[in-house]
Formats: C-alpha cells, structure tokens, sequence
C-alpha cells in the first residue's frame, strides 16, 4: 500500500484530520419578545457548553464542546434589536465550537438546556432579559371613574405551539387572534381597558404571565386556548377555573399534562421570576382565595351563556381544573377551550376570521354583563349602574351614604324618602356618582 494512503488512513482513525464529532448544532431560532429575547439552539444530542461575557464591545461566548455547527447565521440579522451579530470563532479547544452573540447591550441572562418535548429535540436556551427595575404600580386613579382592566392571555407562544391541528393549525396562532380581537371589543368599550400577556409570537412562562397581569392591575383574567385531544370526536367550548379539589375528570387531568408538555416546550420560565414575587401580596392573595373563585365561577357562568349562542359547547357548566396560569388566588381568572383543534371542521372554524371575531364577542359579552350587574367601585361602570343596597340591623342612612360615598340628602331624593327612618330588609337604589 502506498505510504502516504496509509498515513492518510491512520490520521481518519484517529480523528486527527476530521475530528469525530459527537454533537451538531442543526437549527436556531430567534424569538424577540417585549421584555426579553430568546435564541434556541437545536442539537442532535444533549449540549456540553459553557458560556462567558465579554465587554467593549457586549458579547455572549458560548463553547459547544465536542460538537460541530451546520447552521449559516446569516438570515437572522435584523431579526431582533438585542442582537447585533452571531458568529463562529475559533476556540483553543480541539472539537469546540464557540459561538459569539455580540450583542446590543448588558442584558441579564438564563442559559439553560432543554430535554426533547413534543417536537422538539435537544435544545440550548438563552434568554436576555432587559436590565429594567419593574416599578410596582400603585393605582391612584385621577378621578373616580377608573377603567376596569382586563388581563387577556392568548396560551402558548413562541417555542411552544401549543396543540397542532391536522392540516397543521398551531394553537398559538389561534389564541393570539382571539385574543387580539377579544382585546379590541373591551377597548372600544367605555369604562375598559385590555391588556395582553403576549402581544406576538414569543414564549412567556405560565408566572410570568401572572406577573404581568398583577403590575397592571387586572380587575379580571381571561386565558383564551384551542383545545385538544387524542381522538378527533370530542368538539365544541368549554370554561375552565382553577380547582382546589384533589378529584378531577379524566379530561381535566389529560389538559393539565397537556399544559405540562407546554412548560417544558418553552422551558426555563421561572430562572429569574422569583427576583420579582412580593411575599407580602401572595400572603394577602391567599387570604381572598375564596372570594377569587366565587367570581371566576359567576364570570364563567355569564361567559357560557354567550358562547351557547355562538358555538356547539362540550360542557355546558363551567369545569374546573388545576391549571397554572388560573392559580394566582389574588386574580379571578377563566380559561376558554374556544373549540377542539384536533376536530377537523372546529380547526376549520378556528382559522376563520369570522368566527374568530364572533367567540371573541361572545367573550366580551359575557365579561361585560358580569361588571354591569357587578361593577367594581370607583370604576366608570359604578358610575352608570344603578346600585341596590338592603338595609341590615344596626344601618342607618347615614352609615349607608358614607359607604357610598353620597351624602344623606341624596338618599333621600333618590328614594323619595321623608324622614332619616329605615326598616332592616328595605332595599334602597344607591344614586350614580358624579
């Protein structure tokens, strides 16, 4: 044999020319989000990394060991404001590959693997968050007519699409059009104002969600999703609210372990939440716990009645499950199933813009009634609603005007009343606030 084949030989064997690499970096996806970015790296097998920062100019340095890279960086500039750049660079370890992210600015950073889940293989995970202090909101409202806000939270997001339906509808495509559409309803609406947990195509764990809605102090949250399951048959809406039971039906327990699968898609999403938790709230949250269900169940109830004219519904009372992002006991919260999407004709209708546009007024409709019959005080709506009040033992009208805020004269007026004199069990119409 030719001497110089046999070197050329032994050299391959030894993995000295072409290393033999165990790993492979195979795809990258870049996921901008408002508050935070996150680039995931797919491998074939489970990452050995180590990372470090570089200032002057802001780098993330990421060595893969034992691994090679099979991804062009190219079309992902532009794709995000935080990043300015990711490129290859040598490394003095044989085998490494070093991925270089210079970035826009000092972001505080997760960097996490991930296990295969759902459609996912082996994953590296780096989320930059923005080095903002998130002020706690107090709401002192300029007048007496504040706005009630609704939290609306489109499920799923970004790496996590949520159930697929069979001709290849994600779930979180179908949410975050509802919800935008839900959220136009509650704005044109005097006396309410909407706000999204997500605004786009990005992930936000299940407490982060929770956060976002405490800072902007959501009188109510609404969580829209498509359901799913393993058969096609089962179809129509359904409401959901958080049980505290131990007993839950067959098709509570296959959502919750669906709802699982979803955390671990995203992945990583309580690395820096515990930074922002107020022991203090929860304490006080845990003490209106039972207030918190009871509207949630009344909320669920008026929210059932509109849908009924709108779509087929799979349960016709409201269910009750142990999902995540009902738990805050300090937010009464709902979550509407709007259809199956593993049912061919409700994947159909969930893609329509139409019938999209017509669960989201159901939804508003149903929220709307609640606060009108049930407006919150110092809210636009108690200003509008006609209040009743029955007198109970020890009231007097003085006692119910101060608790309203009025004065004894227009108790009076409003009720036609000649003398200072109640009767225990008289209802009394409460006059609308100037």
């Amino acid at each position: 044999m030719n001497i110089r084949l046999l070197l050329l030989a032994v050299l391959l064997l030894a993995g000295i020319l072409f290393p033999a690499y165990g790993n492979s970096i195979d795809g990258v996806r870049v996921w901008p989000a408002p508050e935070n970015t996150r680039i995931v790296f797919d491998l074939s097998k489970k990452p050995d990394y180590k990372y470090f920062s570089l200032k002057n100019p802001q780098r993330l340095v990421i060595d893969f060991k034992n691994s090679s890279n099979n991804v062009s960086f190219k079309n992902l500039l532009n794709k995000d404001k935080r990043i300015k750049l990711i490129r290859t660079s040598k490394s003095k370890t044989k085998g490494t590959t070093r991925l270089v992210l210079e970035l826009a600015s000092n972001y505080q950073l997760a960097v996490f693997p991930l296990a295969p889940a759902g459609q996912y293989g082996n994953r590296l995970v780096i989320d930059l968050f923005d080095q903002k202090k998130i002020a706690k909101r107090i709401h002192i409202p300029k007048n007496n007519k504040r706005n009630i806000v609704i939290g609306i939270d489109a499920g799923h997001g970004g790496e996590d699409p949520g159930s697929i339906g069979g001709k290849g509808t994600y779930e979180k495509r179908v949410t975050l059009a509802i919800a935008k559409k839900l959220a136009g309803y509650i704005n044109a609406e005097k006396g309410m104002k909407a706000v999204l947990m997500r605004t786009g195509d990005y992930y936000v764990s299940v407490g982060r969600r929770s956060e976002i809605a405490r800072k902007n102090q959501v009188d109510f949250l609404v969580s829209i999703h498509a359901d799913a399951y393993r058969t096609s048959q089962p179809n129509g809406a359904s409401v959901w609210v958080v049980s505290h039971k131990r007993v839950e039906s067959e098709m509570a327990k296959w959502l919750r372990n669906r709802a699982k699968n979803s955390e671990l898609l995203g992945g990583g999403g309580g690395v820096i939440k515990n930074t922002r938790d107020d022991n203090l709230a929860k304490t006080l949250a845990d003490m209106n716990k039972d207030h918190t269900q009871g509207v949630s169940i009344q909320m669920a109830n008026n929210v059932i009645k509109q849908l009924k004219k709108i779509t087929k519904m799979h349960k016709k009372i409201p269910q009750q499950g142990n999902f995540g992002v009902l738990k805050s006991s300090d937010i009464p919260s709902i979550l509407v199933e709007t259809g199956f999407i593993s049912n061919h004709q409700e994947e159909k209708n969930l893609n329509s813009s139409i019938h999209q546009k017509k669960l989201a007024k159901g939804i508003f409709n149903g929220i709307k009634g609640y606060f009108l019959s049930r407006p919150p005080m110092g809210t636009y709506y108690a200003s509008i609603v006609q209040r009743q009040h029955k007198v109970t033992r020890g009231e007097s009208l003085s006692v119910v005007a101060q608790r309203y805020n009025i004065s004894v004269g227009q108790l009076k007026t409003e009720n036609n009343l000649t003398s200072n004199t109640v009767r225990i069990g008289q209802t009394l119409t409460i006059p609308r606030a100037d």
